[in-house]
């Protein structure tokens, strides 16, 4: 990754910050684009002091198209080249689906896939031009598996998938590799997130980290680990890259037997509305 150029979005925190990180740590020239200015910028100036590669950063949202065009269009007109684009911005929001707002599904809309779709419309003609480069597009498990109390966040997941796998074959003859990233659960603020401040405020909001860790029947996999599990998929050009282990064998056992999968789900549903829901009879 020495002197390669990356563009990666939600890169403040989270995984985006992780993969910041790891990718700085190989000597490669980072830009931290984040709809929070500050904290993109803090983040650069501390990758940078660290070294060996250098990091910048801009104020970036996802929704913005033209904005995605400008930064990206800078960023390589400045260095002249771009290796890597990560669409990694992302929202959750947990909920039974009756209760969600007609504003909940177009936020995550918005963020989780009209983002990718502008970062890759930013970034793919102009890697086509330069005849390389590596789109990666932050999907998640839940793009791969059923997702029940995440109903809007699964569809846009599942279409994140299925632009990068069909993307990957159409850019192949043009010198560009194209990879989805399906985490499983990961160690970061979207656990405890409560969700757009000026959205209604669901009854998951803010205990995810409840939700996911009694699902996930282990802790959290930390970030760091993850971005260096997502690194070595990119050099190794896979078209899916599931992490952790434990990610894997649930994405292996879905589609072997989705039955299995299907009732794992239920009792789990089951559990939430129960506890963490308290909705009666349950």
């Amino acid at each position: 990754m020495h002197g390669r150029v990356a563009f990666i979005t939600g890169g403040a925190s989270g995984i985006g910050r992780a993969l910041c990180g790891a990718l700085v740590d190989r000597g490669a020239s980072v830009v931290v684009a984040d709809i929070n200015a500050s904290a993109a910028a803090a983040v650069a100036r501390e990758l940078t002091e660290r070294g060996p590669g250098a990091a910048s950063s801009v104020a970036l949202d996802v929704a913005d198209a033209r904005g995605f065009q400008e930064a990206v269009g800078e960023v390589h007109a400045e260095r002249g080249r771009l290796d890597l684009a990560v669409n990694n911005a992302g929202i959750g929001v947990g909920a039974p689906t009756e209760e969600l707002s007609l504003e909940h599904w177009e936020r995550m809309l918005d963020v989780n896939l009209r983002g990718v779709v502008h970062g890759v419309r930013a970034a793919y003609p102009l890697m086509i031009e330069q005849g390389f480069g590596h789109i990666v597009n932050t999907a998640s498990l839940a793009g791969l598996l059923p997702f029940p109390l995440g109903v809007p966040y699964a569809m846009t997941k599942h279409a994140v998938v299925g632009l990068s796998v069909s993307l990957r074959v159409e850019a192949e003859p043009h010198g560009v590799r194209v990879s989805a990233v399906c985490p499983g659960v990961i160690d970061t603020p979207i656990l405890d997130a409560e969700g757009p401040s000026d959205l209604p405020r669901t009854r998951l909001a803010g205990r995810g980290r409840e939700f996911f860790i009694h699902s996930n029947r282990k802790p959290a996999y930390p970030p760091e680990r993850l971005a260096e599990d997502v690194l070595h998929g990119v050099e190794q050009n896979r078209a899916i890259i599931v992490a952790p282990p434990r990610a894997r064998a649930a994405w292996v056992t879905n589609r072997i037997a989705p039955w299995i999968m299907e009732r794992t789900l239920a009792r789990d549903l089951e559990w939430t509305r129960k506890h963490l829901l308290g909705d009666p009879g349950n």
